[in-house]
């Protein structure tokens, strides 16, 4: 009997596993495949694609889950300027603290709340009007109905559109697209302008503006440079609207600093936050917000003017001590300063395919990793979704010992921080030769026209 042996999805594996395999699956800050030895005669899979994984296998991630409860996020709100946790203050730092909201054990329904926030902050100081939300094309943000409303999957908005609110989609700064000898920046700077032109005509009746800032992660790991932060901040600012984050895929390390909007020297006005929050280990995710929003519902009883939100599963203390225990080792471990090596390495090792015949690009920010299949790299036509070119890589780097989830025919790394340098060689090396099966493979398929041109297959 094989034995599969992963950490991250355990879905992905269950579903790709031999009937008679046995599947043993580790989702948790405590640990990751890497740092185990599978029994002799045993399969091993390592999963690549595991980036809640966030932090090195630490004993204590399991003390805290269990004594280290009396540190625990509890309440309604959050101070998160305390002297425990004030590294978890994005920078730069002033006087205005981080207070986290709306702790739920699902991601998706973050957005869902600074969303809400934002619509009620502006009722609440007397702008009704201000309800609409300007968002990217590409981007996703979740699948409930206003996570999709401010989503651009085809797939879902096409489906759901009779009760998704009316949204504002500017097009993405993705960098992809630039035209050929043009910056990430200089093209980041000039994708600014649409946005700029729709803050001009609608910011009296505009909340908020919501990004996944610098990776579009379902979009297909587009990326785009950090001056467009810059400019959004600026441009938020000047027309008295709300910026949203949804970091919840790139947050805690995984663009290389902390928080990506780090990387613009900004603060965003709500920052959603999951995934790396707990290493994988328990479902937690959290809204922070400012001093000025909390301000507009803080007020006496009588007013009604709180906040309206609440989960069953809110402030899970469990959850929150896996948290906890997560940002103990971010803070001693000097994690996102070992990820630069790691980061360097991911990029040195597939440097080769940006000369693959059938590869548009290989992309990179920090920790993430991008490696653009294509039908014409001349013309960067794209396969066809319905031939899932990602799906051969997959099924190739499974049998290789390596759990790759390439979202269409985009491969992507996203690695647990406890991935080694040999670990990375042998993901450039399987991801190589599947790139190489799925592009010399001749594939039929029946491809109905214009029949939901730009989904991504999921693999």
């Amino acid at each position: 009997m094989n034995k599969i042996f992963a950490a991250g999805t355990a879905a992905l594996v269950l579903a790709a596993s031999p009937a008679s395999a046995s599947v043993v699956i580790s989702n948790s800050v405590v640990g990751s495949a890497a740092s185990y030895a599978a029994p002799a005669g045993s399969t091993t899979v390592i999963n690549f694609n595991s980036g809640d994984v966030a932090a090195e296998a630490k004993s204590k991630g399991l003390i805290a889950a269990t004594a280290g409860l009396a540190r625990t996020f509890s309440g309604t709100v959050y101070d998160v300027d305390g002297t425990d946790n004030d590294f978890f203050r994005p920078e730069p730092s002033d006087s205005t603290s981080y207070f986290g909201v709306g702790r739920n054990s699902s991601l998706t329904l973050t957005s869902a709340v600074a969303l809400k926030m934002s619509f009620h902050y502006w009722l609440n100081r007397g702008k009704p009007d201000k309800k609409r939300f300007v968002t990217l094309t590409n981007s996703y943000h979740g699948e409930t109905m206003a996570a999709m409303s401010v989503g651009d999957v085809p797939l879902f908005t096409e489906t759901y559109k009779a009760l998704l609110l009316d949204t504002l989609k500017v097009p993405s700064p993705d960098c992809y697209n630039r035209p050929q000898g043009m910056s990430w920046e200089e093209h980041s700077r000039n994708m600014f302008a649409a946005m700029e032109q729709t803050l001009t005509e609608h910011h009296d009746s505009v909340a908020a503006v919501i990004v996944e800032p610098l990776i579009q992660g379902a979009g297909g790991m587009r990326m785009y440079h950090p001056v467009y932060l810059k400019l959004l901040r600026e441009a938020c600012d000047r027309y008295g609207v709300h910026l949203i984050h949804d970091e919840i895929a790139v947050g805690f390390g995984r663009t290389g600093s902390m928080f990506a909007c780090e990387q613009a020297g900004i603060r965003p006005d709500f920052l959603c936050l999951s995934k790396a929050l707990t290493g994988g280990y328990l479902p937690l995710a959290a809204c922070l917000t400012t001093d000025e929003v909390y301000d507009a519902f803080y007020d006496d009883y009588p007013t009604l003017r709180a906040f309206l939100h609440s989960h069953s599963y809110t402030g899970n203390p469990l959850a929150c001590a896996a948290a906890l225990a997560t940002l103990d080792i971010f803070e001693q471990d000097n994690v996102i300063e070992n990820n630069k090596a790691l980061a360097q390495r991911m990029g040195t090792a597939t440097a080769h395919l940006v000369d693959h015949p059938h590869v548009a690009e290989v992309r990179q920010t920090g920790m993430a990793l991008a490696i653009e299949m294509v039908q014409d790299k001349a013309t960067k036509t794209a396969y066809p979704w319905q031939e899932r070119r990602g799906l051969q890589v997959f099924q190739h780097a499974l049998e290789r010992g390596a759990l790759l989830r390439p979202l269409g025919s985009v491969v992507y790394f996203l690695p647990p921080y406890v991935i080694t340098p040999e670990q990375i060689d042998f993901l450039a090396e399987v991801a190589s030769e599947g790139i190489d099966i799925a592009t010399r493979s001749n594939i039929s398929v029946a491809v109905r026209e214009n029949f939901h041109p730009d989904f991504r297959d999921p693999g």
